[in-house]
């Protein structure tokens, strides 16, 4: 990466909400992926309310890690924490026979879809016009995947728009890390469901690797 899109060096611009908005509703999937696009919108002055609902989580303790360093995060911005539901009986069932789909496969889908669409029903509910991901930032991830699912949602609602900003431009991906060592966040090593630790971990075993030992990780 080039000296000045380093976090030390980096001049953030000015970003602007679709329609004139002045306020955000994030939906956050973990604090690694919200650190950049937190200090992005931050940097803007953008008022922003960050929305942790992701009942993909496996297991809850796992759950509990990933919602704390986020709600730490956003204590240190200033920013509010809304910790939704975690409705993981009804995630399971949403899933269904999508149980041995790949990693960016159907159920990936299903998964963004559902999550969206609670984002998208908070927001419409709470007058903001205007919500986002930091799930997009993840170079892990399918953007094109991310996007759809986001546009689906917002079409719910007349007054909605999903902001596909894209965070991994000019750097954002590089200083997501940047950030996540200066934090000290916790490194979580699959993306959340019990279907991407079974299948990390036999890619582990298949490359002889370790198992994945949760918890004890952090970036430094």
């Amino acid at each position: 990466m080039s000296e000045h899109l380093k976090l030390k060096n980096y001049e953030r611009p000015q970003l602007d909400l679709p329609g004139d908005n002045d306020s955000l509703l994030l939906h956050s999937c973990c604090a690694p992926c919200a650190g950049e696009v937190m200090e992005a919108v931050a940097a803007s002055d953008i008022k922003t309310t960050v929305y942790f609902y992701n009942p993909n989580i496996h297991p809850i303790a796992e759950y509990e890690i990933r919602k704390d360093e986020n709600k730490r995060f956003c204590d240190k911005l200033g920013f509010e924490f809304i910790d939704a539901d975690y409705d993981k009986d009804n995630w399971f069932e949403r899933i269904k026979g999508l149980e041995d789909e790949p990693e960016r496969g159907k159920r990936c889908t299903e998964c963004f879809d559902m999550r969206f669409e609670r984002s998208a029903l908070y927001a419409h509910e709470n007058d903001f016009n205007v919500y986002a991901t930091t799930l997009g930032i993840s170079r892990w991830k399918d953007m094109d995947q991310i996007n759809t699912s986001g546009d689906k949602a917002a079409a719910r609602y007349d007054e909605l728009t999903y902001w596909d900003f894209n965070w991994r431009k000019q750097g954002g991906s590089s200083r997501m890390i940047e950030i996540s060592k200066q934090e000290n966040f916790y490194q979580q090593e699959y993306c959340g469901c019990v279907y991407s630790l079974r299948d990390t971990n036999k890619w582990r075993m298949k490359n002889n690797k370790d198992r994945i030992i949760r918890g004890v990780k952090f970036y430094s």
